[in-house]
């Protein structure tokens, strides 16, 4: 039988109502994951979340909601409409084209990693044949062997930053972005020549990175999504491997799995470290300005 959806939105001063109302029927409750409650019966499985959001599925939700509740079956919460797909433009930049990315800024544990790639004409159509990509749509084992091709065949410039310098220099500045494009500018100016054209991911909209480097007189493009283009994507490529080659360096000298990004399972080995190795560890190991220091200590 064909199914159907009805889906609005409930006050929380109305929660209470709606349970008693439905406490009339032969309903078979059910544990759902940030919900009030799940009610199956009747034809329908009906199902409150905590955000007030109603959602009530089967072969026809509108008479269940006109029997059981005070709710109007006709009105549905509007469905919302769907973005457009983005299409980005082509950057096609006379080479030689220096591109420059970064790794690991929203990792806990590991470094922090900047890359640039210079590549001329010939190099750019090799990098595209050999698929380089934005590493954050690479596996791991991927991100390494490409950035180890890579490494052995293009003109590049890598600035990692481990957890104790990170930690030293953090407070030397006003916020993450100053530092980065610091960062940025270290690795292009390894590599960029006078005239010639430089791409970055644009990360900041405050001319960071373009005042860093005006002494280069570079031709400088800073746009979203860069790693499109192949001199940022190999340069995104050998960031990840080299933050990943950082993480498992740290993850061996601290005798433990240190977790890439920010979350729940970060936190956890966050506390076992602690737990045996004293708090001091985690200056080693962690970029300490992130929330999860506070977490893994207060839960100590």
């Amino acid at each position: 039988m064909p199914q159907d959806t009805f889906v609005t939105k409930v006050p929380r001063g109305q929660f209470a109502a709606l349970r008693a109302r439905l406490s009339g029927g032969s309903f078979e409750y059910r544990s759902v994951p940030h919900a009030e409650f799940s009610a199956k019966g009747d034809g329908v499985v009906a199902t409150l979340y905590s955000s007030g959001k109603f959602v009530v599925q089967g072969a026809d939700p509108a008479a269940f909601v006109a029997r059981w509740t005070d709710l109007d079956p006709g009105a549905r919460a509007a469905p919302k409409a769907r973005k457009p797909a983005r299409v980005d433009e082509p950057l096609d930049l006379d080479p030689p084209v220096t591109g420059s990315d970064e790794a690991g800024k929203g990792d806990y544990f590991g470094p922090l990693v900047v890359a640039a790639v210079r590549a001329d004409g010939d190099m750019l159509a090799r990098l595209e044949e050999w698929g380089a990509a934005d590493s954050k749509t690479l596996t791991d084992g991927r991100a390494l062997k490409l950035g180890a091709k890579l490494r052995d065949e293009v003109q590049f410039a890598v600035r990692r930053v481990d957890p104790n310098e990170y930690n030293a220099l953090y407070p030397e500045y006003p916020a993450l972005n100053p530092m980065l494009a610091d960062l940025h500018a270290e690795v292009i100016g390894q590599l960029a020549q006078p005239g010639e054209n430089v791409l970055v991911d644009q990360f900041e909209r405050r001319g960071l990175v373009r005042g860093r480097l005006e002494p280069l007189k570079i031709r400088l493009t800073e746009v979203p999504r860069a790693e499109r283009h192949a001199a940022v994507a190999a340069a995104s490529i050998i960031a990840r491997q080299e933050f990943l080659l950082g993480l498992a360096e740290l993850s061996e000298d601290f005798g433990m799995p240190l977790h890439k990004g920010a979350g729940a399972p970060t936190d956890a080995v966050g506390r076992r470290l602690v737990e045996e190795q004293g708090e001091e560890a985690l200056r080693g190991a962690a970029k300490l300005h992130f929330k999860n220091t506070g977490k893994i200590l207060d839960r100590l």
